[in-house]
């Protein structure tokens, strides 16, 4: 490969990776489903209640449908044998309904007015039987009309904003969360959500790996750049337990076929990936929001 095809490939790749802001990693076998493969009826219900944040600027609307613009990830510079690298990206972030018109997500996702007049949430992007997604119902597109509680700290890594919507989710109900206590050590997990920008996927067979901070748990799930704001699920009870907000890099580059490559770990391996406690949105604890 020339000098200026492997340059331009960088360049793609950086922009990209800005875009996602957070790295996450693939730990033991990649986990993640589209939500139409996936034979857990639990978890699809579960997925009902994911958004996707995707930038006014790539929804094009024509009637009641909305189609989305956006480049596959091995136009992007991914490795064209790793898994979805065929499928579009259009998301940049995730989150997930609490309340008729209230939905969480990452702090860094609403990390200034511009996070929230710039984008909308967009309900059931996801992926057909081929892979692809043909459009989304304009009925399914909301706006941040408010951010109620946001929080990005250096000091407790907390990170996470609940946000209110420009009008009320009418056709899908919002996820249980946990509102005391703390997740029990080991518990099983599974992870809904936007990797890479992808339409909606859904991974489990992850456990909690550490769980003596106060604001985040640590986790080996299969997560992704645009997985921030992912509801992470206590896979035994259905109850979000947490906001996904960091972890592992998430791609390494393969200098053999030019070519960015996904980071896989063992399952006890790499740093993991950070979970915000629920608990820790003090709106969400309120009565009158």
């Amino acid at each position: 490969m020339g000098f200026g095809a492997a340059l331009l490939i960088l360049v793609s790749m950086l922009v990209s990776v800005n875009v996602f802001a957070v790295d996450k990693v693939v730990y033991g076998d990649d986990s993640r489903v589209d939500v139409v493969d996936s034979n857990n009826r639990e978890f699809v219900r579960l997925s009902i209640a994911t958004a996707a944040r995707i930038d006014h600027s790539v929804i094009r609307i024509d009637g009641d449908r909305a189609f989305l613009q956006g480049s596959a990830l091995v136009e992007r510079g991914y490795c064209a044998d790793d898994r979805f690298s065929l499928q579009i990206g259009a998301a940049d972030c995730s989150g997930f309904l609490v309340g008729e018109d209230l939905l969480v997500t990452a702090g860094h996702c609403m990390n200034s007015k511009l996070d929230c007049t710039d984008f909308s949430w967009v309900f059931d992007y996801k992926a057909d039987h081929n892979g692809k997604v043909d459009f989304v119902m304009v009925a399914n597109i909301y706006n941040c009309a408010e951010v109620i509680e946001q929080k990005l700290d250096p000091i407790t890594k907390e990170d996470y904003a609940l946000i209110r919507l420009d009008r009320k989710v009418s056709d899908r109900y919002p996820l249980e969360y946990r509102k005391t206590g703390q997740i029990e050590n080991f518990e099983s997990l599974v992870i809904i959500g936007h990797p890479s920008g992808l339409p909606t996927k859904i991974a489990d067979n992850a456990n909690v790996r550490t769980n003596d901070n106060e604001f985040y748990f640590v986790a080996n799930l299969d997560s992704f750049g645009g997985n921030s704001g992912s509801a992470v699920f206590n896979a035994r009870t259905g109850v979000v337990e947490g906001v996904l907000v960091r972890g592992e890099d998430d791609y390494n580059y393969d200098r053999y076929n030019a070519c960015y490559r996904i980071n896989t770990c063992r399952d006890d391996g790499c740093r993991g990936e950070d979970v915000t406690r629920i608990t820790r949105i003090q709106a969400l604890q309120a009565s009158n929001i």
